[in-house]
């Protein structure tokens, strides 16, 4: 029995009176996001159930917090400090809830929470662009309460343009097209691209940084996006995620909100919203454990691969104004291609610069359709 559910029957039998001839009403149970009549066992949290080894969390504002509240910057030096501000190391959560049901008899679904341990790195910082890599790394506990790893997996990744006139934005059916902006409409506005783990792309979304009493936040327009991972594994009632989101700037950290819509898009008909939801992911500076080294280790196997890899898409960009990602070939995804082929690099102690841009290329060709 979990302690909510044992909570909750305590409080039940605490509101019963003592002869009573009928029961008490049930109680209400006040849960966030405005679903105060569900009682807690219907909306308990999916999402990823590994146990990760103790974390400390650095409580003193870090060097980059200090940096951005410094007098006398241009607001575009202001807008980068902001931004070179969500690298380092942390301990992240991910939390989503639909708080709004546009359908008949709606119900809610659970909500979902997961955590990690995350290294964000700096990958390129020249003239108005900056690069930031997310990487997880992850220790774990065995039975023997011995601490075992790290596990490394690459991550998402988002790149950052000033002024931002060319734009690649998701049109549904995991098909991209190009966006181009008058240079009026993005003036003083940066775009974050974002990209999967294979740094396939997600979405581009134009937004501006705010700097007012002393809080820098960025906030986006609205952009529709592929499903999330944790969705597209267990959802088929829509296909298209549209919605805006926000990042703030913590004195020991970042916050990512996002404000949802989850649409149903068919050829010929106006888009349907199903619901709405909520989604709020911290990101928590921590001392223990050392993320760095493990991240380092990847990607000083891997790195110049990966480089090939975000090249190779590059060319795309600046060649198809319009592209589609076939889901498989040979029965697996991006994704697994490009992985298998960075787990042999870190098993081997040379990389061959010629091998690593073909496989990168060819790989993502198989996927490609325009």
């Amino acid at each position: 029995m979990t302690t909510r559910l044992l909570l909750t029957l305590l409080t039940t039998a605490l509101l019963l009176p003592a002869h009573a001839e009928e029961p008490a009403p049930k109680p209400v149970n006040s849960l966030p996001f405005a679903w105060p009549f569900l009682q807690p066992e219907e909306m308990s949290y999916r999402g990823g159930t590994t146990t990760g080894t103790e974390v400390t969390l650095d409580t003193t504002p870090s060097p980059e917090w200090t940096a951005l509240h410094k007098v006398g910057y241009t607001p575009f030096e202001h807008d980068r400090r902001a931004i070179l501000a969500m690298a380092g190391q942390f301990r992240v959560s991910f939390q989503f809830v639909e708080t709004i049901g546009f359908t008949e008899n709606y119900t809610p679904p659970r909500p979902y929470f997961s955590w990690g341990t995350e290294e964000v790195r700096l990958l390129e910082d020249r003239d108005h662009f900056i690069s930031l890599q997310h990487t997880l790394v992850m220790f774990f506990k065995n039975e023997k309460d011995e601490v075992e790893g790290p596990g490394v997996m690459k991550h998402w990744r988002q790149d950052w343009t000033y002024q931002d006139t060319d734009l690649h934005t998701y049109r549904g059916d995991s098909t991209w097209e190009r966006l181009t902006r008058d240079k009026d409409t993005v003036t003083g506005t940066w775009t974050q691209a974002v990209y999967q783990v294979d740094d396939s792309p997600r979405y581009e979304v134009v937004g501006t940084w705010d700097h007012s009493s002393g809080v820098s936040t960025w906030r986006s327009e609205s952009s529709w996006r592929p499903l999330p991972r944790r969705e597209f594994s267990v959802r088929k009632d829509y296909n298209v995620l549209d919605g805006t989101h926000q990042l703030t700037i913590t004195p020991t950290g970042w916050v990512h909100a996002q404000d949802n819509r989850k649409l149903i898009v068919e050829d010929g008909k106006p888009p349907k919203c199903l619901a709405a939801e909520t989604g709020f992911n911290r990101y928590e500076r921590i001392t223990a454990p050392d993320l760095k080294t493990g991240a380092d280790d990847y990607w000083n196997k891997t790195g110049p691969y990966w480089q090939e890899v975000r090249s190779a898409w590059t060319d795309i960009y600046k060649k198809q104004d319009r592209f589609h990602l076939k889901a498989s070939y040979e029965d697996q995804k991006l994704y697994q291609h490009h992985f298998a082929y960075a787990a042999k690099l870190e098993e081997q102690d040379h990389y061959n610069p010629k091998a690593g841009r073909k496989h990168a290329r060819s790989t993502i060709k198989k996927f490609l359709a325009e």
